[in-house]
């Protein structure tokens, strides 16, 4: 029977990977986690998730004082900015978060090794050079910003997300290329703190995979907020001349281009899986056409003794999905039996006001039958009437026959939050009608959440 240094060996420390590495180690199992960072929690406590809503949420304070919004309410106040104080509680908020995980790896004995990994074979790792060997390996090497063709990112003037979370001053006119999570949330941050902000995306709406309605609805709200959106348009090329860069777009379906002046460009047109530097050849394990590692129900990859979780396998590119299927494969690992089900991950993007879904779009939902919708908008909720937010809605889409719940979509100052109610009704298979009869506290923004489920029925009482 064959010695190994390790029962389980993970590679890659963020989200995905640590909560493997200490899930594995709780289950009594000798493990490692390899990362080539300096700190651990991966692109999302380093450089992702957690610095971007420090920024998102002190640039909120910022705008309300700014825009006018306090003064609504009776507290009056001149704003000044004061970016590098901004900055510095965006770092601290990183460092005690990442210090954080490494005291879990100590508390729960996972050994961090320092370096970056690749195969030798399916049980032998290299890191910084030295032979590490597991009965089990698995791979949650996360993603990395997909370049755009002929566009070199030097991090002053042309950034990705995380260049754009590090500028030292307020640009005067921001293009972000991409509608998507990152590109909004990052844009809305600049947006606030004085940047004009245009953003080009190649569809003919923002936020690609999420419902019709909330798609329109937040392309509204944005405009309403002054993001300036270039929709259905390419991009041809940037030029970078001194401190200002030269954007070519062109309609995306054909005909004459033009060129927009910029201070800063933000690239955020998606991610890719990162596996180029793992070895997989050595390993006989090849990606998909998209790059992924395909695995089974139990997150085995093709090969013997190597699993796979997080971006580098197929799926939605997210933090807490990553978490999840960390959680499972450790317990498969260990003999037991870890799920996840795919069809409950909820989405949100992290803008004023959020904006969250979970489950089917209307449109995907109504391609595998009939359905019934309730909406319900937030400017009738009595929470978000005293807070004055009264953009957005509730929305539930459930099967017409059975009443099931298919998915909901929500835009709302505490979307994200709220998204969370849905996601368990429908792990336990809620109906439309079993949340409606559930008593929601008043006065809540969730009570919106209660009158979609209502009004799937006809029957909502505040509007």
């Amino acid at each position: 029977m064959a010695s190994y240094d390790y029962d389980v060996l993970v590679i890659g420390a963020g989200p995905g990977g640590y909560v493997a590495a200490i899930r594995a180690a709780q289950l009594g199992l000798k493990t490692a986690c390899a990362e080539s960072r300096e700190t651990l929690g991966g692109t999302c406590l380093n450089v992702g998730c957690i610095p971007s809503k420090a920024m998102l949420h002190a640039s909120e304070y910022f705008d309300a004082a700014a825009n006018g919004a306090m003064a609504k309410m009776g507290v009056k106040v001149t704003p000044e900015l004061d970016l590098d104080t901004m900055h510095g509680q965006r770092r601290d908020a990183v460092r005690q978060l990442t210090g954080g995980i490494e005291f879990l790896f100590k508390k729960n004995k996972v050994t961090w090794l320092k370096g970056r990994a690749s195969f030798t074979d399916a049980h032998t790792v290299s890191v910084g050079g030295q032979p590490v060997t597991a009965k089990n390996i698995v791979i949650a090497t996360g993603s990395s910003v997909t370049p755009l063709p002929g566009v070199d990112i030097d991090q002053k003037i042309v950034v990705d997300s995380t260049g754009a979370l590090e500028l030292p001053r307020v640009p005067e006119h921001m293009v972000v290329i991409g509608g998507g999570v990152i590109g909004l949330e990052l844009g809305s941050v600049w947006r606030r703190l004085g940047a004009k902000v245009t953003c080009i995306e190649y569809l003919d709406q923002i936020l690609p995979g999420f419902d019709g309605d909330v798609r329109k609805e937040s392309n509204r709200i944005f405009k309403k907020q002054g993001i300036e959106f270039r929709l259905g348009t390419k991009v041809t090329g940037v030029t970078v001349q001194g401190d200002k860069a030269s954007v070519a777009v062109a309609p995306a379906k054909g005909g004459e281009g033009e060129t927009i002046q910029a201070n800063v460009v933000l690239v955020s047109i998606g991610r890719k899986p990162n596996t180029d530097a793992l070895g997989l050849d050595r390993i006989g394990l090849a990606t998909n056409a998209r790059g992924q590692i395909e695995i089974d129900h139990d997150f085995r990859t093709a090969v013997d003794g190597v699993w796979a979780i997080g971006d580098v396998v197929p799926g939605l590119m997210l933090a807490h999905k990553a978490e999840d299927e960390g959680i499972a494969v450790a317990e498969n690992i260990a003999g037991q039996h870890g799920i996840v089900n795919h069809a409950v991950i909820p989405s949100v993007v992290y803008t004023w006001p959020e904006i969250a879904g979970v489950g089917l779009t209307e449109e995907a939902a109504k391609e595998k039958g009939e359905v019934k919708v309730g909406k319900f908008p937030m400017a009738a909720n009595s929470r978000a009437k005293t807070n004055h937010e009264p953009d957005g809605f509730v929305k539930i889409i459930a099967d017409a026959k059975t009443d099931r719940v298919l998915g909901v979509w929500a835009i709302a100052s505490v979307a994200g939050t709220m998204i969370a109610q849905a996601a368990q009704a429908m792990e336990f298979g809620a109906t439309s009608e079993d949340i409606a009869y559930t008593c929601h506290a008043h006065p809540t923004h969730s009570e919106a959440i209660k009158e979609a489920a209502m009004a799937v029925r006809g029957k909502p009482i505040h509007v």
